[in-house]
């Protein structure tokens, strides 16, 4: 693609060049809008196929013998990644994952005629490239089926868009299901080949993407999930991650220039001095500041990570941006990454690393100079107000907004697992009394916003909020887990149905007299960012009576809002049946909580 070529859209509308020097390319009217379509199941998407254009952009073939993976590459780049020792370098030079995007169609139309068969696909498309079309094979646990992870930002869905999630998982029964993430997302469980082009083209009319959710990618963009209806916010966030979410995917038709970075990247938006987005673990958190003239701003803090081979707080980098500022400062500085960043050892490719090399400052000011030369103003210097730290808020249950006989609703999903008929009840509800929005947040929880006054009554009546419950125990509050060995071949244990297994017991014993929040997560990886939590429980091997036996290590004193600091593993080893684990949690929670044993 060359710079400023722009993509026709589903609806045959040409959408802003990407490449546009000014800022408002990519404020600029998308164009599906979200919820512009009624809903529209699979089925309906994919009988139009062959009569409306596709929603996927053409992405260029090279010509001559320069690799699809390195078509963004400047040499010396494209250098590095030829001589770099892992696989995944040599199959992005292979072939780019965005190729997937326009390929996962042919496929599904191949195998539906027949005319080949799921065993004899490419392995590399099926278990990796198809990665930058979100779909994530389940190789090991559920063979032919796939994950699919969505781009949802700042985590708001509507009604539309719900139940569309709900035509999507619906077919596979029991093998069909969902999942809240911690990056206010959504993952689909159980699509096979032959549905998901269909289940592409469908998400992008109702205003979503799964395009780039995967490998070396930008991951969802996370802002507040409260954003324009805090009270105390700082700056509404919403704005910004679409637009953000935009410039990276290319209003949602896949965007090549960012498929082939070094490795993954998060970024976040936070809105308020909570930080419900989580700043420290991020790549690139924005943290709202106000300057001496009164303009909201955002700090930059950079390179938070979790790995298997190492965990890394955000550090500061000397940076003031507007919110004009956001989108090319975060496009440039994925530029620099992608160009300079280094490709040889995987596991050490994430952004931290060139900030081990450079410091932020000087990342910063690479940054700066692949920009044009004009420099940032730099970090707002905190004033007293921050002396005392700000307690960081808890939004389940019924709030008011800053609107005036408006609340919003905040209900606990236990480690964020739901169905299609979960989608299709929110959907219902959000319709009757959040004007069709509904919003999930980093915490695997739902929210429905904007609800007035005198219905809350009615909604907490709501038998979705029986089993979602907006005043959960202090225990199931918090409580946060990754996918686990149910379906993730990496995982070592299972956790979602181990984990709410355990707070019934625990909250059935104890009695808490604070909320605690316990992350499971079932590998060194940490999707479920154990280090962040109050208790968290991460899968490891362990022996019990001599035998191998699914067990956990132990991380105590994790934080998050301001001064938010990461936990400390404390045991390991620890056997994960509940005759090891109900004492060593109790022992914890009495200890270090206050929790006594219920009469």
């Amino acid at each position: 693609m060359a710079p400023g070529m722009a993509f026709v859209g589903s609806a045959g509308a040409v959408a802003p060049a990407l490449f546009s020097s000014s800022a408002s390319a990519w404020a600029s009217p998308r164009t599906v809008e979200t919820g512009a379509r009624p809903a529209a199941g699979v089925a309906a998407v994919a009988a139009r196929r062959g009569a409306a254009p596709t929603m996927v952009a053409a992405v260029p073939k090279e010509s001559g013998d320069v690799p699809a993976g390195l078509k963004y590459l400047p040499e010396d780049a494209a250098e590095r990644a030829r001589k770099a020792a892992g696989k995944f370098e040599k199959m992005k030079i292979e072939k780019d994952g965005s190729a997937m995007w326009t390929e996962i169609h042919e496929l599904a139309a191949l195998l539906k005629a027949g005319e080949t068969k799921w065993e004899d696909l490419d392995v590399d498309d099926m278990d990796m490239r198809l990665k930058w079309a979100g779909l994530f094979h389940r190789r090991k646990r559920t063979p032919g089926r796939y994950m699919m992870r969505l781009k949802v930002p700042n985590g708001i869905l509507t009604s539309t868009q719900l139940r569309f999630l709900a035509s999507c998982i619906a077919p596979y029964g029991e093998d069909g299901c969902a999942d809240i993430t911690t990056r206010m997302n959504i993952q689909l469980r159980g699509i096979v080949t032959e549905d998901a082009a269909a289940i592409c083209d469908g998400l992008y009319e109702n205003g979503l993407t799964s395009f780039q959710a995967g490998m070396d990618s930008v991951r969802n963009m996370v802002g507040s999930p409260i954003a324009g209806i805090d009270p105390h916010e700082m700056i509404d966030t919403r704005e910004l991650c679409t637009e953000l979410n935009d410039m990276i995917t290319n209003f949602r038709k896949g965007n090549p220039e960012f498929t082939n970075l070094p490795r993954k990247f998060n970024i976040c938006v936070s809105g308020s001095r909570d930080d419900f987005a989580h700043t420290h673990i991020n790549d690139i958190g924005l943290v709202p500041m106000v300057n001496a003239d009164g303009v909201v701003g955002f700090n930059v803090v950079v390179g938070g990570m979790f790995s298997i081979k190492r965990d890394a707080e955000a550090v500061p980098m000397d940076a003031w941006l507007t919110p004009a500022q956001v989108t090319p400062f975060c496009k440039a500085l994925l530029e620099v990454f992608r160009d300079q960043g280094d490709r040889k050892i995987r596991q050490k490719t994430r952004l931290m690393y060139m900030i081990d090399q450079w410091g932020a400052d000087g990342l910063r000011d690479r940054v700066v100079e692949h920009m044009g030369g004009t420099p940032f103003a730099p970090a707002v210097i905190p004033g007293p107000e921050y002396d005392t730290p700000w307690p960081r808020r808890d939004i389940q249950g019924v709030h008011a907004q800053k609107q005036e006989g408006l609340s919003w609703v905040g209900c606990n999903v236990p480690a964020g697992r739901l169905t299609a008929d979960d989608f299709m009840t929110m959907a219902d509800v959000a319709d009757k009394y959040s004007g069709g929005e509904m919003r999930v947040t980093v915490e695997q929880n739902i929210i429905f916003p904007n609800v007035a006054n005198e219905q809350v009554d009615a909604l907490l009546a709501e038998p979705l909020v029986a089993k979602y419950p907006a005043n959960p125990g202090n225990l199931a509050a918090g409580l946060v887990s990754c996918t686990g060995a149910q379906f993730c071949g990496v995982a070592l244990i299972e956790t979602k149905n181990r984990a709410m297994e355990l707070v019934k017991v625990l909250e059935a014993k104890l009695d808490l007299p604070q909320k605690v929040r316990m992350h499971w997560t079932g590998c060194p990886n940490s999707c479920a960012q154990v280090q962040v939590a109050d208790i968290g429980l991460m899968g490891c091997p362990a022996r019990k009576d001599g035998k191998a036996v699914e067990g956990v290590k132990i991380f105590l004193g994790g934080s998050i809002g301001e001064g938010a600091e990461l936990g400390e593993e404390v045991a390991k080893g620890i056997p994960a049946d509940f005759e090891d684990l109900v004492p060593e949690m109790t022992k914890i929670l009495v200890e270090r909580f206050g929790a006594t044993v219920k009469a």
